[in-house]
């Protein structure tokens, strides 16, 4: 069954995403709460009483504890929000579940993450089909969007994935991963993750991703569900 983020009226939407967004157990709402937003409840919740959290978790807490799967796009020309979310349905109804042997908190770059443990290799396949099936509705990159995503370092098989599909990190170059903190200095990871291991619940294992979200960005910067969809393929 859908289930539609409660809201008060219809809001507009200025880009849309895929993304898994866990919700209903202790290691989800400890993200939502770490974050301090809940993109499913589509609100602020309060966060722990920590130094230097608010400034840690700026960046990923405009998006909420998720894994993305297919990454903020605008609306091509012609397709709306329910072409859109009937497309996304449809998507999740064909597709099965994906998952691997569980969670673990890592670095990734310069800042911590949830990453599986065991072979990704599904998860991954996931999302390629969430970011092909659904590439029709995304708009092409302006030169604001290019510019933003052309980050030095890139390889040319990045360049070329962004080229394509609109994101560097996409196909063989995606890796599920669900956000903790933002770039964080050279000396500051360790400190963030001794915390972070301190106070995370227990992690699901085995992990699986057994529904999708729509989710849309608001005219505040940050993204909220607009519906989710069960995998049932």
């Amino acid at each position: 069954m859908v289930q539609a983020a409660p809201k008060e009226q219809i809001m507009p939407y200025s880009r849309y995403a895929i993304y898994y967004l866990p919700s209903g157990d202790p290691w989800s709402a400890f993200g939502a709460s770490w974050l301090g937003w809940d993109a499913v409840r589509g609100c602020r919740v309060e966060q722990p009483a920590i130094d230097g959290l608010a400034d840690v978790t700026a960046t990923p807490g405009r998006y909420g504890f998720h894994a993305t799967l297919k990454p903020p796009f605008r609306l091509a020309q012609g397709m709306g929000e329910a072409r859109l979310a009937a497309a996304v349905a449809e998507l999740a109804e064909a597709t099965a579940p994906a998952g691997c042997d569980g969670l673990k908190l890592a670095p990734l770059g310069r800042f911590l993450a949830l990453v599986p443990q065991g072979d990704d290799r599904a998860l991954g396949q996931l999302a390629g089909q969430v970011v092909s099936t659904l590439d029709r509705f995304r708009a092409a990159p302006n030169a604001t969007e290019r510019a933003r995503r052309q980050r030095p370092g890139l390889t040319e098989r990045q360049k070329a994935l962004l080229a394509e599909w609109g994101y560097p990190f996409v196909m063989d170059q995606f890796r599920f991963h669900m956000t903790l903190t933002g770039r964080l200095a050279p000396e500051m990871p360790g400190n963030w993750r001794e915390r972070l291991n301190t106070m995370l619940p227990p992690l699901p294992a085995p992990f699986k991703v057994n529904e999708i979200a729509l989710a849309g960005e608001r005219d505040d910067g940050y993204f909220e569900q607009i519906a989710s969809y069960p995998l049932t393929g």
